[in-house]
């Protein structure tokens, strides 16, 4: 791909975003354009094609998302399934109407049934029921995925899709009402060692598995697909590792230095029991992660410490 292609990256201010910006820079490519939430309405279809017209841009990726933990999932359904929808379904046509070369969209591994066989298989889609924490951002992705399919097969476009696994890193959102688990935990258990609390609440058993994927490993991902990846159908990527909450728990506890305990609270939320996926089809094409899960944490954590 033409280093100098013009690339429109839809949310560049988010964690994600920001690693996918460094990664292209890295790369070479010096036309990236972006736009915040304040400059441009993604939930407008009529703004998104005036920014289409003005920027004409050849390459867009589709970070921009309304995302956030188990908690935020549950008390706001319908912000989650609708902004989504608006936010996918108007960049998507726009990138159409202007004949983009190429669109990227970023999609979640909470799309796959809560039942599934594991490691989770790309055809596993649409084979069962959604876990019910985060049905409505898993309805709003699969329909985002099912259109860039269906945008390759009736008008023959290079729309691709790829899934990712939990993600956590630099520029996370630590707010603990709304963040995922990794900084959430990180935040806890900071704060706790700040206060000299004896002990951490921890949502669920502790037992569930998950799988968690450095965010600078998702950007070399996005910026590797977007430069070898053509085909309609969508493609897992993380590193095909898992870790129950408690051994991600106690590995926080380690790099915080926490001395203190953890009550693990079974009458809360927890979400899929086991989430991992299979990473075959993306490695076997020559990409691999490189942060292992504690080099990932150990980075997160400066970046928290920094930025207070």
């Amino acid at each position: 791909m033409n280093k100098s292609i013009k690339i429109y990256l839809a949310g560049h201010r988010g964690m994600v975003g920001k690693s996918i910006a460094k990664s292209l820079q890295d790369k070479g490519y010096n036309n990236v354009v972006g736009k915040s939430s304040k400059e441009l309405d993604l939930t407008n279809q009529n703004d998104v094609e005036s920014f289409f017209d003005l920027e004409k841009p050849e390459c867009v990726i589709l970070a921009a998302a309304r995302v956030g933990g188990i908690g935020a999932n549950i008390s706001n359904p319908v912000d989650f399934l609708m902004d989504n929808l608006l936010i996918q379904s108007n960049v998507i046509k726009s990138a159409y109407n202007h004949k983009v070369r190429k669109l990227v969209f970023l999609g979640s591994s909470c799309i796959y049934p809560t039942n599934s066989p594991q490691p989770l298989k790309e055809e596993y889609l649409l084979s069962g029921y959604l876990e019910k924490t985060n049905e409505a951002y898993a309805l709003a992705k699969i329909a985002g995925l099912k259109a860039c399919e269906y945008y390759n097969s009736q008008y023959n476009v290079n729309f691709i899709s790829m899934m990712p696994c939990n993600l956590y890193g630099k520029y996370d959102n630590f707010d603990l009402q709304f963040s995922h688990v990794v900084p959430a935990l990180l935040r806890k258990i900071h704060e706790a060692k700040i206060n000299n609390s004896p002990i951490v609440e921890v949502w669920g058993s502790g037992n569930q598995l998950r799988e968690l994927m450095y965010v600078d490993d998702m950007a070399e991902a996005t910026v590797f697909l977007m430069e070898n990846y053509n085909e309609k159908e969508f493609i897992n990527v993380g590193t095909g590792q898992e870790f129950t909450i408690k051994e991600l728990v106690y590995i926080i506890k380690d790099i915080v230095g926490y001395k203190g305990e953890f009550h693990f609270d079974s009458s809360k939320p927890e979400g899929m029991q086991r989430k991992v996926l299979d990473v075959t089809k993306i490695n076997n094409m020559g990409w691999k992660h490189k942060y292992d899960l504690r080099q990932g944490i150990e980075e997160t954590y400066k970046w928290f410490l920094a930025s207070k």
